[in-house]
């Protein structure tokens, strides 16, 4: 079938939206009419060659619509149906069999390596191959996909808010929720306030937090990190990180870290506020960075959240509709033909969850 959607042919180039060929699903495969798509930095660093080299490529991996119409052996899902998507795993290794999807051994290939469950791509113009990414590529009006992706959106929440809700909403919140549990009055650091940073705050605003300290360099994030559920805010570029939460936190250190930004120089001094027993969650690429003195405090590495989609994504949902979990302001909606747009406002801070919408 005919579909539009936003290709990216060579490293750093911008999308390009034209109409290519979309094949039709096979045996576990669904066929999504997308609604819209969220925007994440992971985009933008495959989309500029950062990762695995798989261009021509159509990006976006935080898609949400209604189910078109199902391959073989579908069973969970039906036409009509109103679904999100998250990352693709394999559902047959060891750490799918043991209830980690988010460490499938088929990960890299079934996420990052531009191909479908079977090696092929569903993709082509003119007879060209477009790679695949998340094994959904929902920067398109359509997409196939594997019904390992999908999650059912009930009818009470917008759907087209839910896309993040599979990436980087649930990394954050995950981190959180699923990995470090912090006790009723604990203390916790969030280092970098983007979505997922955001995410990771308002989900310790549910564990009841005592303090919770937002740490970035834009003061708008900050004041709406306060308004998020934030008990203190330190602006990185005025003020000592460290510093600052040894003396919010009477100089204990903070109980709980979250590393979101992705940079290592923002690792150590996220490592070092925690006190004694304290850990750190570091999120995406950290670069090279150097610990010291790590005297009982542990460094953990976070993929999706350490989620279950299926299992977490409704329990976001159910904390937004309880107003517990106000993601939508987050969001900045971007007609599909600024999708160039929305990913610049996504680099620049401007925006902190970009969702690009395909009507």
């Amino acid at each position: 079938m005919k579909i539009r959607a936003a290709i990216v042919y060579k490293p750093q180039d911008p999308y390009v939206i034209e109409e290519i060929d979309l094949a039709e699903p096979k045996a576990n495969e669904v066929l999504v009419k997308i609604v819209a798509s969220g925007v994440c930095h992971t985009d933008h660093m495959l989309g500029q060659g950062i990762m695995t080299p798989i261009h021509p490529v159509v990006l976006g991996h935080e898609g949400s619509g209604v189910v078109e119409r199902v391959g073989e052996s579908v069973t969970n899902f039906k036409s009509g149906d109103r679904v999100c998507m998250s990352f693709s795993f394999c559902n047959e290794c060891y750490a799918c069999a043991t209830g980690r999807p988010y460490e499938c051994e088929e990960n890299r290939r079934l996420n990052f390596d531009g191909r479908a469950y079977d090696g092929t791509t569903r993709l082509t113009r003119d007879g060209l191959e477009l790679s695949n990414f998340f094994n959904q590529s929902s920067f398109a009006t359509y997409a196939v996909t594997h019904q390992n992706n999908l999650v059912h959106v009930p009818d009470d929440i917008d759907l087209r808010l839910t896309g993040p809700l599979g990436c980087g909403i649930q990394t954050g919140a995950g981190a959180v929720l699923n990995y470090m549990k912090p006790e009723p009055g604990s203390s916790l650091v969030v280092v970098g306030c983007g979505g997922v940073g955001m995410s990771a705050l308002m989900a310790a605003k549910i564990c009841g937090c005592s303090e919770i300290v937002a740490v970035d360099t834009v003061d708008s994030r900050l004041e709406l990190a306060l308004q998020l559920g934030a008990t203190h805010t330190v602006n990185a570029k005025k003020l000592d990180t460290v510093a600052s939460v040894m003396d919010i936190t009477n100089g204990k250190g903070a109980d709980y870290a979250v590393n979101t930004s992705g940079q290592g120089v923002t690792a150590r001094p996220a490592f070092e506020s925690l006190g004694l027993f304290g850990k750190l969650a570091v999120i995406g690429g950290g670069g090279e960075v150097t610990f010291n003195h790590m005297a009982s405090r542990v460094i953990f590495g976070i993929t999706e959240g350490q989620s279950i989609p299926r299992v977490f994504i409704p329990k976001l949902m159910d904390f937004y509709k309880r107003g517990l979990f106000p993601f939508d302001r987050l969001v900045d909606f971007y007609d599909f033909e600024d999708i160039n747009t929305a990913a610049a406002d996504s680099l620049s801070g401007k925006a902190i969850k970009p969702i690009v919408l395909m009507s």
